[in-house]
């Protein structure tokens, strides 16, 4: 069972998506056409932003799917409606372009991420996402602190129905088949990974006693390597089938980085790898042939999605990361999730936030009781992550996180400058 800390106390609702209740749903849609609720819910967010702490939202990105279900608001109103009884308050609401918005207090996370799971599988086992959703994740639902995102749902809503033609059709490439990610894969395989293989620096802004470069992530191109292998295809359209092409390009990382290291000698490196990588043959030879110099010089950076989709097997490689001397990152976290994952408990040495602007707007409480629990973490280090100016670094400073990466360290160190002391005369401006 995992384990969370913070507020709200965890625990394990279960709500199961049943049969009849998918039925009953389907059938009350049949009867049923919904209505849009977009000036509703912006009514009453305009008129409760001084009531938004402990609110949370649940955004089902409906209007992402290949091939829209015309039952799908009701289908998931109708599940969602199944955690009332349990909260102390829950309203959900249809949007114009296809999605569900639900706003609700006093649930479990670990129940309502039960549901939303559920509401995915069912989906996604008809039809596929065209793209990222607007939180650039790769999923049909996101759950959100509201007093941090409240500013950006406003937004969201306000633009929708600005641009809203009622007509409007995205182009988008078509997802990836099975048969034309074989012929991917065999491409990789013979191919020379190393101009898709790049390396961005984690910078230290705490204590000037300590080294100011902590740690460069290695990382692969999806983009870059799209384009040049399969530029008629999504490869991130199919969930399933991107998951299953990431398992894979990790091995052709290990193998690429097995051929030597040499470029990145003297330094600690991190690399983005699933959890299933880990326990693979791949990783057993890859592990074998590291350097001696970098052993103990290496963070397994494990995203936020697949520790929650597998934490026993997370619990079995940060066991592994012990005795062999790597270290573990959670990647992805935004204020929400550092809110509520308890990171000490998990063994995670690092934890990754994605910096965004909204974090500006966030409520004082909210802001507070999020840099509490960065402060009260004892050994897990924060690296606010996809800083793109100099005030999310001023930001990272005053929330008390030491290390910082993105495109605008990338931009200081560029130009010989201490990442340390442009913060300080950006402070001092």
């Amino acid at each position: 069972m995992s384990r969370f800390g913070g507020k709200p106390p965890m625990g394990r609702d279960r709500v199961r998506l049943s049969t009849t209740e998918k039925q009953a749903a389907v059938a009350a849609a049949k009867d049923q056409r919904p209505e849009f609720d977009n000036d509703k819910l912006l009514n009453l967010l305009r008129s409760a932003k001084s009531e938004l702490q402990g609110m949370r939202l649940i955004h089902m990105h409906l209007s992402l799917l290949k091939d829209k279900d015309p039952a799908g608001q009701m289908m998931v109103r109708t599940i969602i409606q199944e955690l009332a009884s349990k909260a102390s308050y829950l309203q959900p609401f249809n949007i114009s372009n296809g999605d569900v918005i639900v706003l609700y207090k006093g649930l479990k996370l670990t129940g309502v991420t039960d549901v939303c799971q559920k509401l995915e599988q069912v989906f996604l086992s008809k039809t596929t996402l065209t793209g990222a959703n607007p939180y650039k994740e790769y999923s049909l639902y996101s759950i959100m602190e509201l007093a941090l995102n409240f500013i950006n749902v406003i937004r969201f809503i306000e633009e929708l129905q600005a641009s809203e033609t009622g007509n409007a059709v995205t182009e988008t490439k078509p997802p990836i088949t099975l048969e034309e990610l074989g012929k991917l894969e065999r491409s990789m395989q013979m191919f020379d990974l190393s101009p898709f293989l790049f390396n961005q620096a984690i910078a230290n802004i705490g204590s000037s006693s300590e080294s100011e470069m902590e740690y460069f992530e290695l990382y692969i191109s999806i983009k870059l390597l799209q384009e040049r292998l399969c530029p008629e295809y999504d490869i991130t359209a199919n969930k399933w089938l991107f998951n299953y092409f990431t398992a894979n390009l990790d091995q052709s990382v290990l193998r690429a980085l097995n051929h030597g290291l040499s470029f990145m000698r003297g330094r600690r490196i991190g690399i983005n790898i699933n959890l299933s990588t880990v326990i693979s043959t791949g990783f057993v030879k890859f592990d074998e042939r590291l350097p001696i110099d970098f052993r103990g010089q290496v963070v397994l950076e494990v995203s936020k999605g697949d520790l929650i989709e597998n934490l026993s097997l997370f619990n079995e490689v940060v066991e592994f990361a012990q005795d062999r001397r790597y270290q573990i990152a959670v990647d992805g976290l935004n204020p929400f999730w550092v809110t509520n994952f308890d990171l000490e408990y998990l063994n995670a040495d690092y934890a990754k936030i994605f910096w965004s602007n909204d974090m500006l707007e966030m409520e004082p409480a909210f802001e507070k009781f999020f840099r509490d629990r960065i402060a009260e973490q004892d050994r897990c280090k924060f690296i606010l992550a996809r800083c793109d100016s100099v005030s999310s670094l001023v930001y990272a400073h005053k929330m008390g996180i030491s290390l910082v990466q993105g495109r605008a360290v990338d931009n200081i160190l560029r130009k010989g400058v201490s990442v340390r002391e442009a913060i300080a005369h950006a402070k001092m401006g």
